[in-house]
């Protein structure tokens, strides 16, 4: 058993076998390979000068992530593949330089390994002495800062007791006197004196100064002369790493050797108050223009940023061409071109969350955790190797107590999530961080106001967090890691500056009434800040039982446009009725309803408006709006009753709704064939009960599709000017509908017009009225009718829109008397018989006759009223098919039906 220590010791099962598993990841390598070996190529060019100290710098490529995200390993396995091929990970292909010519090196800057700036020069020099020679003009320069630093403390002492010397060996220090040795025999020194570094560096800085002969190898480095004289402190040891890169480009061509150093977990450097070891860190790197640095941490290195000129020694985008990209989106880019340096780690996919979660346990070589459990851990983890870490041993814990994990012990969040996003944010910056997690989505200006800060720079350095993830085309263009919001949300927080419920309860009613704000004061087009804070706002009022406040309003905006946009972040459709406990729940379920009805069968609809109703918790205006809407599905299941009741209830109470439920009264007495009650009733409505499509739904069933398509275009006239988009649509489809049983040819661009005015709206009804009109214009051509007829027959059944099916019937009906064939009209009649047989558009049977000029002994006919008598009625619906026929016959498409003539009965 071997692998991950913390997993061999939280078992007394031998049979478990354990690995630290590492997942894929092959992007990233293959965005170092690449910029390695541009860089390898460059500094092999004969114009590289590595004391160009103007030169910008393209030797640093920066991972960066949030916590748990798998940096530090990516750190590991890099140092791993450079090392040797053997400790390559399978996915990662070979790299392409040459064996021997990479030599990797790993300083991990985290709090824990206690590595301050002397240590990271000495594990540099420490690394390159595997060379197996000494480096003169840094091995004195580092002996005299040693003496002066550490009198009385032998180097090699030191680096036994650090651990350097087990990790490097021991040869650092015989290196060191052998150069020191060398330097006094070239300056024909005293052997006794060779040994005091003082005398030596003094010796040779003079003859430096002289040009002397006999230092003639040390005499190209022009800076030499002047660290050596300089105050052997801390800030002088930061320049030094110069001569290990003048060192270095001295190697002749077959030892030469590219230092690869990767500096892990960044972040502990400091913050932005504090930068002195970044400084440090970046001369290190500025001064070794010919070692390639790979720098993982949490956050994008910043020394682009022209703002930290004075804090550090080079910045801007001149300087560090590539970091000024800030966030490579795909590590795959990188491969493509050099520019970008800083690319975000992301997070598992699922197929690499389940391959980690399998070879991380296992036992007789199968995986320990079965698929199920795996499925629900990936689901969870929303790709952060942190939390699958910390599910593995979540496992382990529940298997020591004897009982079989089960899916539902992973419906878990770990306080350690919260520990690791925290432990490096300044107080202000966590109140942000809890502040903005109740939002799906924010940006600066939401995230002030939820946090009531009284300057932007917390919530400013916050969104360059890693865990802050940015959505450019977003309308709020930040968003937390789902799994990190999750937590804060969730888990057990046992942070010392924790937030209480109290405190949470206000926070909600802040960023409720910062969403507030920006609904009432945006100057956005359109209704996308509407719904974002409508989604937003519901999902907060609901949640944390605030009052309605602006959300009142906002629903009415919501319907006015009949547009119904999802509200799906709000909505909770396995929520019981009997838990609308609060006025936001009843209409966080109200317009769900409204919204999902395009989707959900109209029975469905019906339950849940009906539920809301009974509760009685909306305010009266928005309970007239569940009254309103309820009738309308009940109107479309067919119970006209109970849709009476409501719309005359919703019509007497004098609301904003009003003049809707009396258009609702006057499609009832259409419905019921009461055209006289039906028009009349239209010419009192104005335009808020849309007057002219009430009239325009009047006159088609009369056959006189001329005036029902003048009132419709009225109606789309007007809903333009009033800038409602939904009636604009219906308007137009009902247009099409009526011209496609006149003119097939214009009814093709009328359809056009519509299909444009529904795109981006969610309009079901209307746009199976669409193509019950394009069955209209195509009625008596071909057999594909009918196959088109069943498929939309299909789908007007899931919506549960009875009149759109009879509708679609009587259209059929049309067709069939075009071809002369009368066991089609025979057909569609029954089913119109049984589609009608409560009463609701029983005159839809009639028209059927019509069409075909026929009468039926055993059909009494309905009671419907028309405006200018049967006969009339009878005229126009018949000569519409004699009109289909000649034109058809004049574009040479003759109908096929079957031999029987449709003659009177």
């Amino acid at each position: 058993m071997a692998g991950d220590l913390r997993a061999l010791f939280s078992t007394n099962d031998r049979q478990v076998g354990t690995d630290e598993a590492f997942t894929n990841r092959q992007t990233q390598w293959e965005a170092v390979a690449a910029v390695l070996a541009e860089h390898v190529r460059r500094t092999g060019e004969a114009v590289f000068d590595v004391e160009d100290l103007e030169a910008p710098r393209r030797n640093v490529l920066v991972f960066h992530g949030v916590g748990g995200i798998g940096k530090t390993t990516l750190s590991r396995k890099l140092e791993a593949s450079f090392a040797s091929s053997e400790d390559r990970p399978a996915q990662w292909p070979p790299h392409t330089w040459p064996t021997g010519r990479v030599l990797p090196v790993r300083i991990d800057l985290a709090r824990s390994a206690n590595t301050d700036f002397e240590r990271v020069v000495l594990t540099i020099r420490l690394a390159l002495a595997q060379l197996g020679r000494p480096l003169p003009a840094f091995d004195l320069a580092l002996r005299r800062y040693w003496e002066h630093h550490h009198p009385g403390e032998p180097l090699e002492e030191f680096l036994r007791r650090g651990g350097l010397a087990s990790r490097f060996g021991k040869a650092l220090p015989q290196q060191m006197q052998s150069a020191l040795g060398d330097v006094a025999q070239a300056l024909l020194l005293p052997g006794s004196v060779g040994t005091a570094v003082g005398q030596v560096t003094g010796s040779l800085v003079r003859a430096l100064r002289d040009r002397r002969q006999s230092v003639r190898a040390l005499a190209g480095c022009a800076r030499l002369a002047d660290l050596l004289e300089a105050e052997p402190d801390l800030d002088a040891l930061s320049y030094y790493p110069h001569l290990l890169a003048w060192e270095l480009a001295q190697l002749p061509a077959d030892k030469t050797v590219t230092p690869v150093i990767l500096l892990d977990a960044f972040e502990e450097t400091g913050d932005r108050t504090h930068r002195d070891l970044e400084q440090l860190l970046q001369r290190v790197v500025w001064l070794m223009p010919n070692a390639f640095f790979v720098i993982t941490g949490r956050s994008r290195l910043q020394w682009a940023d022209e703002a930290l000129q004075g804090q550090l020694d080079w910045t801007g985008p001149t300087a560090w061409p590539g970091l000024a990209d800030h966030t490579l989106p795909h590590a795959r880019t990188a491969t493509a071109g050099v520019r970008a340096r800083q690319i975000l780690i992301g997070d598992f996919s699922p197929e690499d969350c389940d391959d980690y979660l399998a070879r991380r346990l296992t036992s007789a070589g199968q995986p320990l955790i079965g698929q199920e459990l795996r499925e629900v851990i990936t689901a969870r983890s929303h790709g952060l190797p942190l939390h699958l870490d910390l599910s593995v041993m979540r496992f382990l814990e529940i298997r020591r107590t004897g009982r079989t994990p089960q899916p539902a012990d992973f419906d878990h969040d770990f306080p350690a999530l919260i520990a690791r996003t925290l432990s490096d944010l300044t107080p202000d910056e966590r109140h942000v961080l809890r502040s903005v997690s109740l939002l799906d989505a924010f940006d600066l200006a939401l995230a002030t106001q939820a946090a009531s800060t009284t300057h932007d720079a917390p919530a400013l350095r916050l969104l360059e967090r890693p865990f802050v993830q940015q959505n450019p085309f977003g309308l709020w263009p930040f968003h937390l890691h789902a799994l990190i919001r999750s937590a804060l949300r969730t888990a057990d927080d046992a942070s010392d500056d924790r937030w209480s419920p109290r405190d949470w309860q206000q926070a909600a009613e802040r960023a409720f009434a910062a969403l507030g704000e920006q609904w009432t004061t945006s100057t956005a087009p359109g209704r996308m800040v509407l719904i974002g804070c409508l989604r937003q706002g519901l999902t907060l009022a609901r949640d944390f039982r605030l009052d309605l406040g602006w959300l009142t309003q906002a629903a009415w905006t919501y319907v006015s446009d009949s547009v119904w946009e999802p509200l799906a972040a709000a909505a909770q459709h396995d929520r019981p009725d009997d838990h609308l406990e609060t006025a936001a729940d009843a209409l966080v379920e109200m317009l769900s309803a409204l919204a999902r009805r395009q989707h959900e069968h109209r029975e469905r609809t019906a339950d849940r408006l009906t539920a809301v109703v009974d509760t009685g918790r909306l305010p009266d205006e928005l309970h007239e709006m569940a009254v309103y809407y309820l009738a309308k599905a009940q109107r479309d299941l067919g119970r006209s009753a109970a849709s009476r009741r409501g719309m005359q209830l919703v019509a007497d109470g004098d609301g904003r709704l009003a003049p809707a439920a009396r258009r609702g009264l006057a499609h009832l007495a259409r419905s019921a064939g009461d055209f006289p009650t039906a028009l009349a009733t239209a010419r009192t409505l104005g335009w808020a009960g849309r007057h002219h499509r009430i009239e325009g739904d009047v006159w088609w069933p009369h056959g006189d599709m001329d005036r029902a398509a003048a009132a419709y275009e009225a109606a789309r006239t007007e809903a333009e000017e009033n800038g409602v988009a939904g009636e604009r649509a219906t308007s137009q489809a009902q247009r099409a509908f009526t011209l496609a049983f006149t003119d097939p040819a214009r009814a093709d661009d009328e359809l056009d017009l519509a299909e444009q005015l529904l795109a981006g709206l969610d309009l079901r009804a209307t746009t199976l009225t669409t193509k019950i009109a394009a069955l209209a214009r195509d009625a008596g051509t071909t057999t594909e009718v009918e196959d088109r007829a069943h498929s939309l027959r299909t789908d007007i059944n899931v919506a549960g829109l009875a009149s759109v099916e009879a509708t679609l019937e009587l259209t059929l009906c049309f067709h069939h008397a075009i071809r002369d064939d009368h066991e089609g009209i025979a057909a569609s009649i029954g089913r119109l018989r049984e589609l009608t047989s409560s009463g609701d558009y029983a005159y839809y049977t009639d028209i059927a006759h019509f069409m075909a000029d026929r009468h039926s002994p055993t059909d009494p006919g309905s009671p419907a009223q028309w405006l200018d008598g049967e006969h009339a009625t009878r005229t126009r619906w018949n000569s519409l098919v004699t009109a289909r026929r000649e034109h058809l016959r004049a574009t040479r498409v003759r109908p096929r039906g079957t031999r029987q003539s449709l003659g009177r009965g």
